[in-house]
């Protein structure tokens, strides 16, 4: 008996449902930072689905999002560019697919009351998590300012820890990001921030990192994901929609929209054509290529790992770069 090729047809394209249905989600780990906690806007709307992509993600602390990773318990993980490299040279190297933003402002050293400045800091102590964003912010910040690493005391503190620390007085200033380092600013009455990431822009880049094995296997399920994300990218930046993004984006977090809205300024959520000019391969900060070089050298430096790495395998434009030549 012969079967008609509708029939056929038919059968195959069940075939290749079930498939589909039966295939593993994408599996994300994400966190709290503007930049990231911004996905759950294209969860909500549904967005993934309209794409036509199975991703599951799942919310961590920070810290936990990238021990999961290494564990292979998910495919990709929010990190910034300094800790990919980090938990590379350590753990289990990734690939960056999406600029998701860079640090505008959240990043930050809050000093204690009568310290008006980084210069004020010479023969201070600063509480910080040595290795990490906000030890780089700081010897940035003091070589600007025309001091080095050893004008401070630095005091080796966990991140969630610096706003009490600083309220303690056992430090005359902390360094964190958001949400803690406005924890520090609440927690003593008159502290200020003396150098944000807003004075360095691109020092901090936030991006997704995926596995090599999973964007092997799953190379066209992560371009929808990254075509997704642009499209997050847009309707957080157009105007009309801010009340709408901040109710979302402040019920992840579990604080009110006013509160959280402060923490959006202070992060710069890249369209794509910012993106695309933040992928150019060349030196300084305003390149993430540029700025991971920096990182690496810091990192080297401060014996976080051994000897210098690759940066560009921790890099892939290219995921970006189709995406707006499809749209040109």
């Amino acid at each position: 008996m012969k079967r008609s090729p509708r029939i056929l047809t038919a059968l195959l394209g069940l075939v290749a449902a079930a498939g589909t249905l039966s295939a593993e989600p994408l599996k994300i780990a994400y966190s709290d930072w503007p930049g990231w906690v911004a996905w759950e806007i294209g969860i909500q709307k549904g967005w993934f689905k309209e794409e036509g992509v199975d991703v599951e993600f799942q919310w961590f602390d920070y810290v936990p999002s990238m021990d999961a990773y290494v564990a292979g318990k998910v495919d990709a993980v929010t990190m910034t560019n300094g800790d990919a490299l980090v938990t590379g040279a350590t753990g289990k190297p990734s690939v960056g697919i999406i600029i998701n933003d860079f640090s505008n402002g959240n990043d930050m050293i809050v000093a204690a009351p009568g310290i008006d400045s980084v210069k004020d800091l010479k023969g201070k102590k600063v509480g910080l998590e040595e290795g990490f964003v906000s030890h780089l912010l700081l010897l940035t910040g003091l070589e600007k300012n025309g001091l080095g690493a050893e004008d401070v005391t630095i005091v080796n503190t966990p991140t969630n820890e610096t706003p009490q620390v600083l309220a303690s007085k056992a430090v005359d200033a902390v360094g964190a990001w958001q949400p803690n380092s406005g924890q520090a600013l609440k927690a003593v009455p008159g502290s200020k921030p003396v150098f944000t990431s807003a004075d360095a822009p691109g020092i901090i880049y936030d991006l997704l990192y995926v596995s090599a094995e999973s964007l092997e296997k799953h190379k066209e399920e992560w371009a929808k994901v990254v075509k997704v994300w642009y499209r997050i990218a847009d309707y957080i930046r157009d105007e009309e929609n801010l009340d709408d993004a901040l109710k979302i984006l402040s019920a992840r977090v579990k604080i009110t929209p006013e509160e959280y809205e402060p923490f959006l300024k202070g992060t710069y959520i890249l369209t794509l054509d910012e993106a695309l000019e933040r992928w150019k391969n060349v030196d300084g900060l305003g390149s993430v290529y540029g700025s991971s070089k920096i990182v690496d050298d810091f990192n080297v430096k401060f014996g976080v790992y051994e000897k210098p790495l690759d940066v560009e395998k921790y890099l892939d434009p290219s995921f970006t770069k189709t995406l707006a030549e499809k749209k040109d």
